[in-house]
């Protein structure tokens, strides 16, 4: 929790007070995800204020979900303007509209991306953490955080990110964008 803290100075943004572990279940439950272990932290130590930070305590839920959806959505947009097709699902309907329903459909039970800033984002992953931080923009996604400490560092703190170590998490589907 300190060490949240001591990042969080570096962010150059507001802070409010942290979520409670009540407000976090709430949030869990109204979007129906679980936070990963080390984002329930961070927003645990204090939450950012900005038009780039998801505002879980006062934020429109509207405008909320889109930014819970944005990931999902870039894959659609990518699947009806970029001919991008997965192999594993199978052969491509004729139709636009087939296509996007079967992509949805394969879509619908891939890991859940939860936005920390701009559209840099965390899985939901319950009780874990150490997952890196992907920028996600349809599916350019890009490593920005080995993992949440490091990609707070790297976009706040100036430092580089470095290589990528060996051991560094692998987040299901998603991580098969990265170049």
């Amino acid at each position: 929790m300190e060490e949240a803290r001591v990042l969080q100075q570096n962010l150059g943004e507001p802070l409010r007070p942290g979520l409670t572990p009540a407000e976090l279940s709430d949030v869990e439950d109204q979007f129906g995800f679980t936070f990963s272990e080390d984002h329930r932290i961070f927003l645990t130590a204090g939450v950012p204020v900005g038009d780039r930070w998801p505002d879980w305590r006062h934020g429109d839920p509207d405008q909320l979900r889109k930014r819970l959806d944005w990931p999902v959505d870039g894959v659609l947009y990518d699947v009806e303007n970029n001919d991008l097709w997965l192999a594993e699902w199978g052969n491509r309907p004729r139709s636009m509209c087939n296509a996007l329903a079967v992509a949805r459909r394969h879509l619908a039970t891939v890991p859940q991306l939860v936005p920390v800033c701009g559209h840099r984002y965390l899985p939901a992953a319950a009780g874990e953490s150490g997952y890196p931080v992907l920028s996600v923009y349809q599916t350019d996604v890009v490593y920005y955080g080995w993992d949440l400490r490091s990609y707070l560092r790297h976009e706040f703190g100036g430092e580089p990110l470095g290589e990528q170590p060996a051991n560094v998490r692998v987040v299901e589907f998603w991580s098969r964008f990265v170049e």
